[in-house]
């Protein structure tokens, strides 16, 4: 057997024992997406579900993640020089950097990037992993980069050894025979295959694709699964994977991550339960129960409790009387509230309060964004590594392929990626506090500490942690000092 095969149903044994913990967060906190592979375009899928609490938060934050992470239209990343590039050098490349990356962005806006990735993170919410895939499109169209959010139960995952990351991937996927030619435009189809999809314009085929890392290199390989013997349709090599996994967090020797989702599932469930519970004893209450003697002449078959309803009794009997409840359900009031507080904290929905409450002050604001951005820290890391990076590598290279941005490799050594997003933006800025204030300590304290404070390399770095484009700054500047009876507004 083909050990590409043999690595897919390996890959295949490992996700199917994640599917049913999968399908439970799914039809309880984003029960629009499939969740089994069964599609059920335009049917409800909300009949269980009883609180939205749980879906009003997930969409919440994956809202917050992609405002926080990738804002649309929104310069989010640059490029700028690395720490082993000259400074001469730097001063010339900077403004070409600077050019390449609003062209990147550029095209992501006119993509359907935020529509994919908004998806993507939905995905890692819920199920704690994501995974977007990322294609070259035709030449001439609006956009060189097309995107495709990958549900969990079309892909098997595998970590690979080098990086650390989801970079094995099995793909699942069904195409028609005008899909698979279009696509494998070299390859001899066996002749029932065509005669099947000329008969059967909407007959779908099975196909896999798999991207498997060897060293910096990945293989690319096709196959139709409609024969005993998997076909082989095309192969190929990636200077980066298409298929970008990321997880919400991971637990030791586990390969799919784990989403807050999951964490906080059994009150999600125990919530629309109680909810449940409480709109059965509302229409108890509305309705009422009741009792009646069968005396022959109560016809209970015939009684309709509207108004102005006359029913029949027999003389000296009670006839229908209601039945009197023993208690009330007023408790539940109390149990709900405490699990949806529950629900929208594990969630972060209430980690930043609502905008309309007049009390809280600007300061606050500002505390409460650097405490979402210490909880998040870890998150951000993990999607800035498995995310992000990948990200912004494949869209370069595509755009280099074709030569709209120069030929230079984004290693972090000549070219560094910065990420200026509002996340990663509020992680900076204790560091420009410290900074400021480090300049004030030292200009109160005399002439001899505030000549240690080199003004040109002091703007330079709080320019860089603030995001500020790197061709607006200028390297080789003489340093200056500050006058004594001058600080700095922090």
């Amino acid at each position: 057997m083909n050990p590409i095969l043999q690595s897919y149903e390996q890959a295949k044994l490992r996700r199917n024992a994640w599917s049913p913990l999968w399908r439970e967060c799914y039809n309880y906190a984003l029960p629009q997406q499939e969740s089994d592979g069964v599609s059920t375009i335009g049917a409800s899928k909300t009949n269980h579900i009883y609180d939205g609490t749980a879906m009003d938060a997930v969409e919440q934050l994956a809202a917050s993640l992609l405002g926080n992470l990738t804002p649309p239209w929104s310069q989010w990343f640059g490029f700028s020089p690395g720490p082993e590039m000259s400074e001469d050098d730097s001063q010339l490349l900077a403004p070409a950097l600077e050019k390449a990356g609003r062209l990147l962005q550029s095209h992501l806006d006119r993509s359907n990037f935020t529509t994919e990735i908004h998806q993507s993170f939905l995905d890692v919410v819920v199920g704690g992993t994501g995974v977007l895939l990322l294609e070259e499109s035709q030449p001439g169209d609006f956009s060189a980069l097309r995107f495709k959010s990958i549900p969990l139960n079309q892909i098997a995952l595998a970590e690979g050894h080098r990086t650390g990351r989801l970079d094995e991937s099995y793909r699942e996927v069904t195409m028609t025979l005008s899909e698979m030619q279009s696509r494998f435009t070299d390859v001899d189809l066996p002749s029932k295959i065509i005669a099947r999809g000329e008969k059967d314009y909407n007959a779908t085929f099975n196909i896999l694709e798999t991207v498997v890392p060897e060293g910096l290199i990945y293989n690319y390989a096709a196959f139709l699964m409609e024969e005993a013997k998997p076909l082989l349709l095309a192969t190929g090599k990636f200077n980066q994977s298409p298929f970008i996994a990321f997880r919400w967090m991971k637990a030791p020797g586990e390969i799919y991550g784990r989403s807050p989702v999951m964490k906080t599932l059994p009150d999600i469930k125990t919530a629309n339960k109680v909810v449940e519970l409480i709109l059965k004893n509302a229409s108890i209450a509305a309705s009422g129960i009741w009792q009646a003697d069968d005396d022959g002449v109560l016809n209970l078959a015939n009684i309709e409790l509207t108004p102005g309803t006359i029913i029949p009794k027999a003389v000296g009997s009670n006839g229908l009387t209601p039945l009197q409840m023993p208690s009330n359900f007023d408790v539940s009031q109390i149990v709900l509230g405490d699990l949806r507080s529950r629900i929208r904290h594990a969630l972060l929905v209430d980690r930043l309060g609502t905008i309309g409450q007049r009390q809280m002050t600007a300061t606050e604001v500002l505390e409460r964004s650097a405490e979402m951005a210490l909880l998040l820290g870890a998150t951000y890391g993990r999607m800035q590594s498995e995310l992000l990076t990948p990200l912004i590598q494949r869209a370069y290279n595509i755009l280099r392929r074709r030569g709209e941005v120069p030929d230079i490799d984004i290693d972090g050594r000549l070219v560094s990626l910065d990420y200026r997003s509002p996340l990663a933006l509020g992680q900076g800025q204790s560091n420009v506090q410290n900074t400021l204030y480090w300049i004030n300590t030292a200009l109160s304290l005399g002439p001899d500490a505030s000549a240690s404070i080199d003004l040109a390399k002091a703007t330079r770095h709080l320019a860089k942690a603030l995001g500020v484009p790197s061709d607006l700054i200028r390297e080789n500047v003489m340093p200056q000092q500050l006058p004594l009876n001058e600080t700095i507004e922090t």
